[in-house]
């Protein structure tokens, strides 16, 4: 595939990262507003994370988009998947309820995960050997590019922000009258939902126009049909393929579990445990995805051509650096927050994930390739699921766990740079077909 077609593909498909990370961020952004139009405590905060695109609704539907990834194809993730995705954004937005709002939630953090393993797998398998890091950068910038967008418009559209008389009239025009004033707030964040079914359908319509990839083409052609209980036994039986996906797991999982709970409760705890407004955390908020952007932006000329292991330490000492500034300063300081959200902004750029998406991708054979990454993905953003639960217990109902749950952040850093320095792979250079030889021989 020539490099401009690989290029082009890879923008389509990374339109899946800037719907998951959309997803995530564009209920964070309201959840004090449906929290006081609903009602709601805070856990029932904990649950709507805990089922969404951030946790569990991404991890159930990971380990059945894998599969179906390697059985079907991945174009026929990308032909389907996004309908039940804006399915999901429906449910949200005409929600009245805590149920509905929970299922739409659900459904649409279902749909995310099963789009990211094929996502990112048919990344890596549409690349040429010297943009492979390129593409995965540019997927991951996609997923800065959702944040960022999302929370500017969830700030305009907010309750005082510059488009909320828009949304008002809108409000009104649809429910009457005589809206509570919760009700008209919480019309913002209806809006900002509405933005994601836009750009669900855009993508859909490109994504479903793809190429199937080349790579699960030939593994076809060969013979090699596989499935759920295939791809499990492969992992328990192979001891590389085990001890990959233990590494993987284990480097992701503990930056995830900090990176899910500020991505949907960052903007959270500004007010809570920062003390300011919604809009003022929307800004903040939307200037570390800024971060992200340019610093992923940035990375992606290099990181073909740079030692995969420096990059991962720097993003890493970045992250912990953050949490260590927030936690002896405090969070009370404007200034504080700023910093801190800069210094994540840039770790997010340099990110643990993006190594997740590179080697997930590189280190197992096409054959059970998206199946691996569906398997590891349901068990981090399952177990992501369960943290956010239980982060909610420890940080109280108004940030007075803040600083318990500030060490548990930087120890679960720690943990991810110290492992993933350990088994830090090689693979900068060698195309697909040559690392599964040299890790599995010529049997796969």
């Amino acid at each position: 595939m020539a490099q401009d077609s690989s290029l082009k593909s890879t923008i389509a498909v990374s339109l899946t990262n800037y719907l998951d990370a959309g997803a995530i961020v564009a209920g964070a952004s309201g959840l004090t507003l449906w929290q006081k139009y609903l009602g709601l405590t805070e856990v029932h905060l904990g649950w709507l994370n805990f089922i969404s695109a951030n946790c569990l609704g991404a991890a159930l539907g990971a380990i059945i988009g894998g599969f179906l990834a390697d059985r079907y194809g991945r174009k026929f993730i990308f032909t389907y998947n996004l309908l039940v995705y804006m399915t999901g954004v429906l449910l949200v937005m005409f929600a009245t309820s805590f149920p509905v709002l929970l299922a739409g939630f659900l459904v649409t953090g279902i749909s995310v995960g099963v789009g990211v393993p094929a996502s990112w797998t048919y990344i890596s398998e549409s690349s040429e050997v010297n943009n492979r890091g390129r593409n995965i950068c540019i997927s991951q910038m996609s997923w800065g590019v959702g944040p960022m967008v999302i929370l500017l418009l969830g700030m305009f559209f907010a309750p005082g922000g510059y488009l909320f008389s828009w949304v008002e009239s809108l409000a009104h025009l649809v429910g009457g009258s005589n809206m509570s004033e919760e009700a008209i707030n919480v019309f913002s964040s209806r809006c900002v939902f509405f933005s994601l079914l836009a750009v669900a359908f855009i993508a859909w319509n490109l994504q479903r126009g793809l190429q199937e990839s080349a790579e699960y083409e030939a593994n076809q052609a060969g013979g090699n049909r596989t499935g759920l209980l295939d791809n499990i036994r492969v992992l328990f039986q192979n001891g590389i393929a085990l001890r990959t996906a233990l590494y993987l797991a284990t480097i992701y999982l503990t930056w995830n579990l900090v990176a899910s709970v500020l991505g949907f409760f960052l903007p959270h705890i500004y007010e809570t445990a920062g003390g300011i407004s919604n809009e003022q955390a929307n800004w903040i908020a939307s200037t570390q995805w800024m971060a992200t952007v340019v610093t992923t932006f940035g990375l992606s000329f290099v990181l073909d051509r740079t030692s995969h292991k420096l990059v991962y330490i720097a993003g890493l000492i970045v992250a912990i650096s953050a949490w260590v500034l927030i936690v002896t300063v405090g969070v009370n300081s404007s200034a504080v927050l700023w910093a801190f959200a800069l210094l994540w902004g840039i770790q997010s750029g340099l990110s643990v994930q993006i190594f997740y998406a590179l080697w997930g991708s590189e280190l197992f054979p096409a054959k059970f390739r998206a199946g691996a990454q569906g398997l590891m993905f349901f068990v981090v953003r399952g177990l992501s699921a369960v943290w956010g639960i239980v982060f909610t217990v420890i940080y109280g109902e108004n940030g007075e766990g803040f600083t318990v749950a500030a060490w548990c952040m930087i120890a679960l850093l720690l943990t991810s740079l110290i492992v993933g320095v350990a088994g830090c792979p090689n693979t900068r250079g060698k195309s697909l077909e040559q690392i599964t030889r040299e890790r599995y021989g010529d049997n796969y």
